[in-house]
């Protein structure tokens, strides 16, 4: 494989920062542009602009590790599917071919039936303006793929986990209280209800997956589910990140729950094809992931 000119967008975010330190430690990236969102917010720069970017960089790939988790569903729209729609216009008029790799969500599946593992064929019924917005840029890049447009991959994302998680995700936001706690500020633990199942995946193994897609040999990956392959209980889960921190008082539910995704009970990823296709698996375990939380938001207080 020749070595690689990459254009990464996002690379300050909770998953560009592991994307960029992934991306520039491997010896196939010969190059590696990453834009300040001050210069080139995909939210509000204009196309013509990013065709420019994308010109000068003249990517061999382009990578998308932006979005927005929360918001009115106008914010949503234009964070997640109209910034897609901007991106594909600028890689096909300046770099025509060039491979495009996007973060989507698992919220793009919706309600799955209970023990099963979500692949790529399942139907997509998301229950929310977040998984809509993805659902609709995954669509818009599928088109400009089976046009000839781009080469475009969206790595279907479950529930990244791992050092820098914003207080917006559950395990984020536990943390945060689990540290207020153990600190005396508090003397319990309040969260919302935390009967749901979720799929939790390392941020350093999405790192990973999103270097697979770059470096990947050939056309047509697609969409691909990234996660850890498990379901585990956000119960279970908070607990072990309070086991993590050395909190064993009471963690007390329901209280204010989280913001999404609201509907959709059990969720497990099938990665076959993430490993047929990328040779890719998951290799940090949940344990692993709660401690480099707690971990970072230690560091955040030094």
């Amino acid at each position: 494989m020749n070595r690689l000119r990459v254009l990464l967008f996002g690379a300050s975010g909770f998953l560009g920062a592991g994307v960029r330190t992934a991306l520039a430690a491997d010896p196939r990236v010969a190059a590696l542009t990453c834009p300040s969102r001050s210069r080139h917010d995909l939210v509000t720069d204009g196309v013509a602009n990013l065709t420019a970017l994308v010109r000068q960089a003249r990517p061999d790939v382009v990578v998308n590790c932006t979005g927005r988790l929360t918001g009115t569903a106008l914010d949503l729209l234009e964070a997640n599917t109209v910034a897609t729609a901007r991106l594909v216009e600028a890689v096909t008029a300046a770099a025509p071919g060039a491979r495009l790799v996007r973060l989507g969500s698992a919220a793009e599946y919706g309600p799955v039936a209970r023990g099963a593992g979500v692949s790529e064929e399942h139907p997509c019924a998301p229950v929310g303006e977040y998984g809509t917005t993805h659902l609709a840029a995954t669509r818009l890049l599928q088109l400009a793929t089976a046009a000839g447009h781009v080469d475009g991959v969206t790595l279907r994302v479950f529930n990244p986990v791992g050092a820098g998680l914003h207080r917006d995700n559950l395990l984020g936001r536990a943390a945060v209280l689990i540290r207020d706690a153990v600190a005396g500020a508090a003397g319990e633990v309040l969260l919302g209800p935390l009967g749901a199942y979720r799929d939790f995946v390392d941020v350093r193994d999405v790192a990973a997956a999103v270097l697979a897609a770059v470096t990947a040999e050939g056309r047509g990956a697609g969409v691909v589910n990234i996660g850890s392959g498990q379901a585990v209980s956000a119960r279970d889960a908070v607990r072990c990140l309070a086991d993590a921190a050395g909190y064993g008082g009471a963690i007390v539910e329901p209280g204010r729950g989280p913001a999404r995704p609201a509907g959709v009970d059990w969720i497990r990823a099938d990665v076959g094809r993430a490993e047929a296709v990328l040779g890719w698996v998951p290799t940090h375990t949940l344990a692993e992931s709660v401690k480099a939380i707690w971990a970072g938001l230690e560091d955040a207080e030094r």
